[in-house]
């Protein structure tokens, strides 16, 4: 089967080839990291690990690693001869892992490299994989929801390491894809030794499609322990030089085609709130210009983050603020009167609704939020969340702008946020024990 799959993953990176060589000449954005993927080690990584073990925790991009960070924080309690160590898949998440994780030192040979925990997930190739496996030298691979790859999953069981899923989810959207490959995954997922779930309903989805019952369970949402570390910078400066009894909208996570709605309900708002602003953070680095772009072409007055912070003034009603950088969304929401939270007007599975949730901050999303469905039933159920359609909008931002009720929802929505969390903690005590285990599993085998 795993012959198979090689050359599956073979033909399908050949075909591709020509798209992400062409991808790869415009763009360093596809050039970056591409040597880690292929197996390089880098010296940072290596000076980092020395001669010591490690605990791997591979999450794709920007929202998994979030939502991994308390984790990983508790996880670096664990032994002081572990080292946890950080993979990436995208360019964002690895940025974002960098300020997160990497504290550089100053180190008395300049030339020497700077000792990194971070880097690029490998391609799923068996001598790839094993380069990774011998450097790393994890006691526990931990995957941060569902990057499921099969080779990962062969080589890590052949050196008797757990592979463990934490905020494990299957989505709407990819349950009948595994459910038709079922036959295919479901020797694979049994080799995964602990599934956390983020609802029963995921654990569910789990066990039809292979995961044994007795090695999936429920554990909650990692994102409902996201705590904003402190205020940034950034933000103490917006909430100096926003004009008094200013209302301001942060758009956060913004998809394309959002930003269009987006910027049509802020000219319709304008006529009944002359003072209102809008904080437009578009998800993706890539489309900063283009939704620049959108925004000078439809005539509102611009402020780039890049450029503002630089020299800070006054910002004027009517004014759009692009929030042009990447981290720093979090911290804002804490400014908004209204949190619209992106990805969601349209059939991208919506964004993380929690991060306005714990500002006690009003949140607005559209009809589309499968990836957060849970904890938007929980919002729903306490009314700390309005769901619309894109027609509607406007409307629904009207109502929250000019409605004292909204300050309640704020408040219901912070409620949910804290009576949700605690997934980390259990995460942490599962991971502790079956190191434990493996532990003792081993000083049992030394001493036969």
């Amino acid at each position: 089967m795993m012959l198979l799959y090689s050359l599956a993953f073979v033909a399908v990176l050949l075909i591709a080839s020509p798209y992400w060589l062409l991808r790869m000449a415009w763009s360093g954005r596809y050039r970056h990291g591409l040597g880690q993927r292929l197996g390089y080690i880098s010296p940072g990584l290596r000076e980092y690990l020395g001669t010591r073990s490690t605990i791997w925790v591979h999450a794709v991009s920007v929202g998994e690693v979030i939502a991994a960070s308390r984790l990983i924080e508790l996880l670096q309690s664990l032994d002081p001869e572990l080292r946890v160590v950080i993979s990436t898949t995208t360019r964002t998440g690895q940025r974002l892992a960098q300020e997160r994780f990497d504290q550089p030192k100053k180190r008395l040979d300049a030339s020497a490299p700077a000792p990194t925990r971070v880097f690029y997930y490998p391609l799923d190739f068996a001598w790839i994989v094993r380069r990774y496996l011998r450097a790393l030298r994890p006691r526990a691979l931990i995957l941060v929801e569902s990057e499921l790859w099969p080779r990962m999953l062969v080589e890590a069981e052949r050196a008797n390491i757990p592979v463990i899923v934490v905020n494990g989810r299957i989505s709407n959207r990819s349950l009948p894809r595994y459910r038709a490959l079922r036959s295919l995954w479901r020797p694979l997922l049994r080799k995964l030794r602990l599934v956390l779930a983020q609802s029963e309903e995921d654990r569910s989805r789990f066990v039809e499609l292979g995961v044994p019952s007795d090695a999936a369970k429920t554990a909650g949402n990692l994102k409902y322990d996201v705590r904003t570390a402190g205020e940034l910078p950034i933000t103490r400066e917006l909430r100096t030089h926003l004009p008094q009894q200013t209302k301001t909208i942060v758009a956060g996570s913004t998809l394309e085609s959002e930003e269009r709605i987006l910027l049509d309900a802020f000219r319709e708002l304008q006529l009944e709130f002359p003072k209102l602003v809008m904080i437009l953070a578009p998800r993706h680095p890539e489309r900063f210009r283009p939704v620049e772009r959108m925004i000078e072409e439809a005539g509102f007055p611009l402020i780039r983050r890049s450029e503002w912070l630089q020299h800070p003034q006054t910002i004027s009603a009517g004014s759009i603020f692009l929030l042009d950088t990447v981290g720093e969304l979090a911290s804002v929401y804490s400014l908004a009167s209204v949190a619209f939270v992106g990805g969601s007007l349209i059939p991208a599975g919506g964004h993380n609704p929690l991060e306005p949730a714990q500002f006690s901050v009003p949140i607005v999303m559209g009809p589309y939020t499968e990836n957060f469905r849970a904890m938007v039933a929980a919002l729903l159920e306490q009314e700390a969340i309005r769901v619309t359609p894109p027609e509607r909008l406007a409307q629904v931002l009207r109502e929250l702008l000019a409605s004292p009720e909204a300050r309640r929802m704020g408040i219901h929505a912070r409620r949910v946020f804290e009576e949700q969390a605690g997934a980390s903690q259990i995460c942490f005590f599962a991971i502790e024990q079956i190191l434990k285990e493996n532990r003792d599993a081993e000083q049992e085998d030394g001493l036969q």
